[in-house]
C-alpha cells in the first residue's frame, strides 16, 4: 500500500492501528500507545517552533542575506544557500524549509541571472542533509532514538548526528558545484492564464500608476481630530484612503478612525482628472516621496486581490457606494474588469453585474477574511506576494531567542527535550510570534498519524518473530564479512526501502531490525541505529523519494532521470561516509 500510495500513507497507518488488535498479537491499548509517546509531542512542538520562524521572517531574511553576500559569484551563492538551508533544517521541518526557500531561490536566480535549475536541486539536497545534523532535525532520527530508549538504551544526544552531517554537507556542496553546471535550463513556462501575477502586473493592467500618494497630516491640518466618517475624502476630492501609517504601524481605516498629527495617509486618487495639489492645499498636508508603484513597496502590509461577483451576490445591481463595500469588507476597490474592458475610473459609481471582476486593495488580513463571504464575493486570483508576506515581521528577535533557548535546554539535558520544546512554543506565543490557531495549523498531523500508526506494527513484528526473520536474513546475506559490511547492507536496505516507503515508516521498521542485528553480533546498538537514521535521510535518488524533492521538480524543470543521475551517485557517497565514520565516532 505504501509503494502504490493507495490509500495515502496516514490512512495505511490508521489501518494498521485499527486491524492489528484483531490478530491478538497486540492489544488496543498497545496499538494506541503511540499517542502517549513523548517524541510525538516533541515532533508536533517542533512544527510549531518552525512555523514561528516562518511567520517572523527569519528564514526569508537569511535568504536575502545570501543574495547580498554572494553577489554574482555562483559558487559562493550555492555554498551559502546549502549551508543556510542545512542549518535551518537542523531545527525545523526540511519540507517547510524547502517550501520557504523556493520563492527565495527563484528571486535570487532572477537577480543573479542564474538558471533556477542550478539552485533548486542543491536546495533539496541541503534540506535532506539537514536531517543528518541534529537529533531533532527529522522525524526518523527521533523514531530511531525512541526505539533505542524503548529497548533500554540511553539514546542519542542532541549533536550525536553532527559529526556525520557536516562531512556529508561539505561533500554535498562540492558535488553540487560540479554537477549543477549541467543544469542551465530555464524554469518551465506555463500558460499565461495560470501564471500568478505580481502586484506590479495589476498596476499596469488597471492603469494605477500615478494614482498613488503619501500625504502626511501636519499640525495645521483641519483633519486633526476628525473622524473619517466626517471627512468624506471620496466625495470631496475623489480620493480613496487605502491605509494609515501611524508611527510606523499600519492602521486599517474605518469610519470611526480619528486622524492625528503626523499620520501618513496612503491615498489612491481615482478621479479622472485628480488635482493632488488642491487636496494638499485644502487640508494642509505634506507630500512625501514615493518608493514604489501603487504601494507595492509595502507589500508586507498592503495587498491586492482580484475577486469576481457571483450571481448570488447582493452586490449585483448596486454600485460600491450603495453596497457600503468599504465598510463591509475593509477593502477598497480600485479597478473593475467587465469582459475585455478595464475601468480604472468611475468604479464606485458603476452598477455591478454578475461576473464583474474587481481589483481590491487593503490589508492582507482583510483579504484573507474575504473567504467568509463565499456567496457574495469570490477570490479568483492572488498575487505571488501573498506567499512572501511575513505576518509577524517585528517578532524575529524573540523567535530566535526562543529557538536558541530551546536548543540550549536540549543540549544541557536539564529538562526532557519535549518539555524544552513545549516551553519554547509557549514563549513564542507569549511574544506574539505565533498564535494558537496558527500553531495548530502548523502541525503536520499526517506525519504524526503515520508514526503513531506504524509503531504498533513494529511491535507486532517483534512479537511474531518478524524482526528475527529480517535479522537472520541480513546476517545470512553478509555471512562473516565483518561489521562494516553489515552497516553497508543496513544502509542500502533502508535507503532502497525509502524509495517506496516514507522515510519515517522506514525508520520505524528498520530501527528494531538494526538493534536486533547488533545484539546478535554482540556489538553496540548505536552504530547500527545511527546507520538507519542516516540512510533514512538519504532520499536523493528519485523526485518521489521525499516531499522535499517533489517540491523542486516544477520550479527546477527536472525530470525523473535528473534525480537518478545526480542522486544515485551521491547516495553511494553518503553510504561510504557513513560506513567509514560511524564506527569511528560510535565504536562497535
Amino acid at each position: 500500500m505504501f509503494a502504490l500510495n493507495r490509500p495515502r500513507m496516514d490512512a495505511v497507518a490508521l489501518i494498521m492501528l485499527s486491524t492489528l488488535p484483531f490478530t491478538g498479537v497486540i492489544t488496543i491499548s498497545e496499538a494506541l500507545a503511540g499517542f502517549s509517546n513523548p517524541d510525538i509531542v516533541l515532533i508536533a512542538a517542533l512544527f510549531v517552533l518552525g512555523n514561528g520562524l516562518v511567520r517572523t521572517g527569519v528564514a526569508r531574511q537569511l535568504g536575502d542575506l545570501i543574495s547580498d553576500r554572494a553577489g554574482a559569484n555562483q559558487t559562493k551563492l550555492l555554498a551559502l544557500l546549502m549551508v543556510t538551508v542545512c542549518l535551518l533544517g537542523s531545527v525545523m521541518s526540511s519540507t517547510a524549509i524547502t517550501a520557504i526557500f523556493i520563492p527565495v531561490v527563484l528571486r535570487i536566480a532572477q537577480t543573479s541571472k542564474t538558471s533556477p535549475s542550478q539552485l533548486m536541486m542543491p536546495l533539496s539536497f541541503a534540506a535532506l542533509i539537514s536531517g543528518m545534523m541534529t537529533m531533532i532535525a527529522t522525524a526518523p532520527n527521533l523514531v530511531v532514538n525512541s526505539e533505542l530508549v524503548r529497548q533500554g538504551e540511553r539514546g542519542f544526544h542532541f549533536f550525536s548526528f553532527t559529526p556525520f552531517g557536516i562531512p556529508v554537507l561539505i561533500l554535498g556542496i562540492l558535488y553540487m558545484i560540479f554537477v549543477s553546471r549541467n543544469f542551465k535550463r530555464s524554469a518551465k513556462t506555463q500558460t499565461s492564464s495560470f501564471v500568478r501575477p505580481r502586484l506590479r502586473d495589476w498596476v499596469d493592467q488597471y492603469h494605477l500608476k500615478d494614482r498613488e500618494y503619501r500625504l502626511q497630516i501636519t499640525q495645521n491640518s483641519s483633519l486633526v481630530g476628525m473622524k473619517l466618517t466626517d471627512v468624506r475624502l471620496r466625495d470631496l476630492s475623489g480620493a480613496n484612503l487605502v491605509a494609515i501609517d501611524r508611527g510606523g504601524t499600519l492602521v486599517q481605516p474605518t469610519l470611526n478612525t480619528e486622524l492625528v498629527v503626523n499620520d501618513i495617509l496612503f491615498i489612491d486618487l481615482f478621479a479622472a482628472n485628480p488635482d493632488v495639489d488642491d487636496l494638499i492645499s485644502h487640508y494642509a498636508l505634506k507630500k512625501l516621496p514615493l518608493t514604489g508603484s501603487h504601494f507595492t513597496d509595502r507589500s508586507q502590509e498592503i495587498g491586492m486581490v482580484e475577486v469576481i461577483v457571483p450571481p448570488s451576490s447582493d452586490l449585483v445591481g448596486k454600485n460600491l457606494e450603495e453596497a457600503d463595500f468599504r465598510s463591509k469588507y475593509q477593502l477598497t476597490a480600485v479597478g473593475l474588469r467587465r469582459g475585455k474592458d478595464t475601468y480604472e475610473h468611475g468604479v464606485r459609481s458603476t452598477d455591478l453585474k454578475s461576473g464583474d471582476t474587481l481589483l481590491v486593495i487593503g490589508s492582507w488580513d482583510s483579504i484573507r477574511n474575504l473567504s467568509t463571504f463565499p456567496s457574495e464575493i469570490v477570490i479568483i486570483k492572488t498575487p505571488i506576494e501573498l506567499d512572501e508576506v511575513i505576518p509577524a515581521a517585528s517578532k524575529a528577535a524573540p523567535a530566535v531567542f526562543c529557538l536558541v533557548l530551546v536548543i540550549a535546554l536540549m543540549i544541557s539535558g536539564t529538562i526532557p527535550n519535549v518539555q524544552a520544546a513545549l516551553l519554547g512554543c509557549l514563549l513564542m506565543g507569549a511574544f506574539g510570534c505565533i498564535d494558537l490557531n496558527n500553531a495548530y495549523k502548523a502541525i503536520d498531523w499526517k506525519t504524526l498519524v503515520l508514526i503513531v500508526g506504524m509503531l504498533p506494527f513494529s511491535l507486532a513484528l517483534q512479537r511474531t518473530g518478524g524482526i528475527e526473520l529480517a535479522t537472520d536474513s541480513i546476517l545470512h546475506l553478509v555471512g562473516e564479512s565483518g561489521f562494516r559490511t553489515v552497516l553497508a547492507v543496513i544502509f542500502a536496505t533502508t535507503a532502497i526501502l525509502g524509495m517506496f516507503v516514507s522515510n519515517t515508516a522506514t525508520a520505524v521498521l528498520m530501527a528494531p531490525i538494526a538493534i536486533s542485528i547488533a545484539r546478535e553480533l554482540g556489538a553496540s546498538p548505536y552504530p547500527f541505529a545511527m546507520t538507519v537514521a542516516l540512510a533514512a535521510s538519504t532520499a536523493f535518488m528519485t523526485p518521489v523519494s521525499s516531499p522535499v524533492n517533489t517540491l523542486v521538480v516544477t520550479p527546477g524543470n527536472y525530470s525523473f532521470s535528473d534525480f537518478l543521475k545526480v542522486g544515485v551517485p551521491f547516495s553511494f557517497i553518503v553510504l561510504a561516509i557513513s560506513v567509514l565514520l560511524v564506527p569511528i565516532f560510535l565504536p562497535f
